[in-house]
């Protein structure tokens, strides 16, 4: 079975094979290699010795139709290269081969004349004469496409004729050609003639000369002639004046508005409107506005043909109304307009009418729109145009939103602040999914930008912004998988305006990655171009230090330390562009070294790239300042002259080292003036950037410090009340320990009799406080009465934990008694200035209890007791530990020390005894 397969699948590619041979043996055959004779090839053949003059004349005579037609479409050539010789010899055989030709050798000609008589390429009063007679010649063609052909030429020409080469040439031919005794063709021609040549003459001529047969062709029996007359007559009112325009002119297009023709009565309609601010108000009032209001209501039940013109004057026509319309007749103006923007959408059966002139109509509707903001004001255009302007963005035909995507730019300007109104259908026009739109928007998308994100960065408290930022980048990712680069080049290019837009932090974190991505894996060349340089805007742009650093190592380790060449080859791509954006002082500290680096690159097209890039770099360094960079740079290009071994590579950088000779030799003095003044701007530019850095961080700290001082401050009042609960809690135990401190008194006598001696630095502070004691002024007694309390409270402390235990040691141990109440007694003053700095601490703790407690105004009180006996707890067990510290250098003093401090300070109790 498989072999009975093989065999069928064998032999069916065997006959395909042959059938393929058979093709090629019958392409293969011998066919003629020419198919002309040789009589033909020597009529065709030219002699190579003649000038291109002597050819054309040649070709000319005796050339066949297609060598003919070639040299008439060479013509404008040989008059830029010898305008005497070709008027002289070849422009007289021209108008031989003419006559007679057929069309394709009259519309060659007539080609070759216009561009002429367009690029100004001859002399205009020496033979423009030559070329009109040639024109007049064959202006009544036959033929209607030559005709017209002949047609324009003679129009451009009149601009370039004198006046009486026009009178004489033009004007008595135009008076002949307009009776009716002529074709049509010829009147129709008349007709633009005759508005062509009005600008040429003054109003007095005009008026006696051109104007009666102006009238004669606006009464002619053939409506096209009526209507094309008609289109005239604006060039006629402008060349007459404001007064004639009037009493002549305009009485003639009202009656020409009331044609039974359509297309006579939209030629009147519209150059009445373009005429508009020739008329005064009167006649607007009277003559103009009827008029209009007329043909609005005629539109609604004529042909599309009127709407459509309607549709497309009707901006210019409302405001060129609005100061004569009542508020009733602009209603009724808005409400047609509304009318014209859904035309064809709303039909029986709720079916669209694919008709082009209702999608004409309604992209004259987007046209208008911005007039019509105007014509409404925009205060009133949410509740008058705003539906129709949605409708329009979302309409079901691509060239409609097209054309409201152009004319978006135009209508956010005019909103104003309340732009907001219209965001909806930015972000619907953002998301469509024909290309096309975007493209439209894309034109003016900075612009559009700049009047949504006008609010700065309050915007981005709004919930739309997001929604905004998200259709940015959706948008350039639909473009990015499509194959219109040139459209996702023009958004990149777009998208740089955002650096000034956006805050830093969003731009940041949403678009730097997306443009990055974009410059390492797209594969089309001026669209990673164009990345580089929107990303080169944002960091330049960027106004946090870390997080441009961030960007810059990211473009170093990437692209430059890259493992792929053609990361590497896009990171001098970027080095390019940085060029333009940066200054010389921040490329040659950022980008400079890096890019050198890549000389010792494994890959011959980085270094190639390297060695055509080396001028640009040169150029951004200036002595002396960078000395050292031009040091590199020359070992750069003495390694690539001495080890490079890729032939192009060594071609490249022999070119590169000529032109860096050369470069400070032949460029001009003013224009490296100009580069070093832009370059002078664009550091200034970078150092208020970091300005306002380093100021931004100075108010940010400014701020933190004024929030801890106000903490403090709040800290402060909640120690205040701890210290009142404090004192009232002493207060209490005052008199608990009467007796405790009787009973130290009584111990500090038995032991005065005792001799002791003191040194004379820790002799002071008890003396000061005997002096302080035995002065009882009374300006002093809140003092003492203070340095008493704090004294009394620490001793008070000391006699509550001893007390217990001190009869025993009295009894066993007389001896070290003595030393602890020595020690005790003699360094009071040391434990009390202390036990103030436990104090401090203690007010710390209790700004932490403050802050917990401001948490729970209930539990206020509580709270501020208890840090007060967690104070009290803290001063007694600091003192208990600082006593068995004393304990064990009091062996160390005499007797006679022992003797002294204590009855100073037994004077200093019997003092406070006294007092109390």
């Amino acid at each position: 079975m498989f072999s009975s397969r093989m065999s069928l699948t064998q032999s069916s590619l065997l006959y395909g094979q042959l059938d393929d041979l058979q093709e090629l043996a019958f392409i293969e055959r011998p066919i003629r290699r020419s198919l002309k004779t040789a009589e033909e090839i020597d009529q065709l053949t030219v002699d190579e010795d003649l000038n291109d003059i002597e050819r054309a004349v040649y070709l000319l005579s005796v050339g066949q139709e297609v060598q003919r037609v070639s040299v008439i479409s060479n013509l404008p050539s040989l008059v830029r290269q010898n305008p005497a010789e070709t008027f002289r010899r070849v422009v007289p055989k021209v108008r031989e081969v003419l006559n007679g030709s057929g069309a394709e050798t009259q519309l060659a000609a007539a080609a070759s004349f216009l561009t002429i008589l367009q690029d100004d390429i001859i002399l205009i009063h020496t033979h423009t004469y030559s070329i009109l007679k040639t024109v007049l010649l064959h202006l009544n063609h036959r033929d209607t496409v030559v005709s017209n052909a002949w047609l324009e030429t003679l129009l451009s020409a009149i601009n370039a004729l004198p006046k009486e080469t026009i009178k004489q040439e033009v004007l008595n031919p135009l008076l002949y050609q307009s009776q009716l005794s002529h074709s049509l063709q010829a009147r129709l021609a008349s007709c633009r003639i005759l508005g062509k040549v009005a600008c040429k003459f003054d109003s007095h001529i005009v008026k006696t000369e051109l104007l009666p047969l102006a009238r004669s062709l606006c009464q002619d029996v053939e409506f096209e002639v009526r209507a094309c007359m008609c289109r005239q007559l604006e060039s006629i009112a402008r060349a007459t004046g404001v007064d004639d325009t009037r009493t002549e002119l305009l009485p003639e297009l009202v009656e020409l508005a009331g044609d039974e023709e359509s297309s006579v009565r939209l030629a009147a309609f519209d150059t009445i409107i373009n005429l508009m601010e020739m008329i005064d108000g009167d006649d607007r009032l009277h003559v103009v506005v009827p008029l209009v209001m007329s043909v609005c209501e005629a539109s609604s039940q004529a042909d599309e043909s009127v709407a459509a013109s309607l549709s497309f004057q009707f901006g210019k026509l409302c405001n060129g109304l609005a100061v004569s319309l009542s508020d009733e007749q602009k209603g009724r103006l808005l409400q047609r307009f509304k009318v014209l923007c859904v035309a064809g959408l709303q039909t029986e059966g709720n079916q669209t009418d694919i008709n082009n002139e209702s999608k004409l109509i309604r992209c004259n509707c987007c046209y208008n729109l911005p007039a019509m903001v105007v014509f409404a004001d925009s205060a009133h255009f949410q509740s008058e145009l705003y539906p129709s302007f949605s409708s329009l963005c979302c309409d079901p035909e691509v060239s409609v939103r097209r054309s409201a995507a152009a004319s978006f730019h135009q209508v956010v300007k005019l909103l104003g602040s309340n732009v907001q109104i219209v965001h909806k259908e930015l972000l619907v026009l953002l998301q469509d999914d024909a290309l096309e739109v975007l493209d439209a928007l894309m034109n003016h998308l900075e612009e559009t930008l700049e009047a949504v994100l006008s609010r700065g960065e309050n915007l981005t408290l709004d919930n739309k912004f997001p929604e905004l930022l998200s259709a940015l980048l959706l948008a350039e990712q639909k473009v990015g998988c499509s194959l219109r680069w040139r459209l996702h080049e023009k958004l990149l290019q777009r998208y740089s305006c955002l650096a000034r837009l956006l805050p830093g932090e969003v731009l940041h974190q949403s678009f730097s990655p997306r443009i990055f991505i974009i410059l390492t894996t797209n594969k089309v060349l001026p669209v990673q171009k164009e990345a580089a340089r929107t990303f080169c805007t944002f960091l330049r742009y960027n106004r946090k230090q870390e997080q441009r650093q961030e960007m810059m190592e990211r473009l170093i380790q990437d692209l430059a330390q890259g493992r792929s060449y053609w990361n590497r080859l896009r990171f001098l791509d970027v080095c390019e562009t940085a060029t333009e954006i940066f200054s010389r002082k921040y490329f040659n500290k950022h980008f400079l070294i890096p890019a050198l680096e890549l000389v010792h690159d494994p890959v011959a097209n980085v270094r190639y790239k390297l060695c055509q890039l080396l001028p640009r770099l040169h150029s951004s360094l200036r002595l002396p300042g960078d000395k050292q960079l031009l040091q590199q740079l020359d070992f750069c290009v003495q390694k690539l002259l001495c080890r490079e071994k890729d032939k192009d590579v060594v071609a490249t950088i022999r070119k590169t080292v000529l032109e860096l000779d050369k470069l400070d030799l032949t460029e001009p003095f003013h224009k490296r003036q100009e580069r070093d003044l832009l370059d002078q701007k664009k550091e200034k530019e970078e150092t208020l950037l970091l300005e306002m850095l380093e100021r931004q961080q100075t108010e940010g700290k400014l701020n933190s410090e004024k929030h801890t001082e106000r903490k403090r401050r709040e800290s402060k009042t909640s120690l205040s009340a701890t210290k009142s609960m404090s004192v009232s809690s002493s207060g209490a135990a005052l008199s608990s320990g009467k007796d405790m401190r009787k009973a130290k008194l009584s111990r500090s006598r038995s032991l005065s009799s005792q001799p002791t001696t003191s040194k004379p630095a820790n002799s002071d502070r008890p003396l000061k406080v005997k002096e302080l004691s035995s002065t009882s002024g009374p300006g002093k007694s809140s003092m003492l009465q203070s340095k008493d309390d704090s004294l009394r409270t620490a001793h008070f402390t000391m006699a509550t934990q001893s007390t217990p235990s001190m009869p025993v040691l009295i009894r066993s141990n007389t001896t070290s008694l003595l030393d602890r109440a020595s020690t005790l007694d003699h360094r009071t003053s040391s434990m009390d200035h202390r036990s103030s700095s436990v104090d401090q601490r203690d007010h710390r703790s209790g700004t932490l209890d403050h802050r917990t407690s401001s948490m729970d105004h209930r539990n206020n009180m509580v709270d501020q007791r208890t840090s007060t006996l967690d104070q009290r707890d803290h001063r007694t067990s600091s003192l208990d530990q600082r006593s068995k510290t004393m304990d064990r250098g009091c062996g160390l003093k005499d007797s006679q020390s022992r003797k002294l401090s204590i009855n100073r300070k037994s004077n200093s109790f019997s003092v406070q005894s006294g007092r109390d």
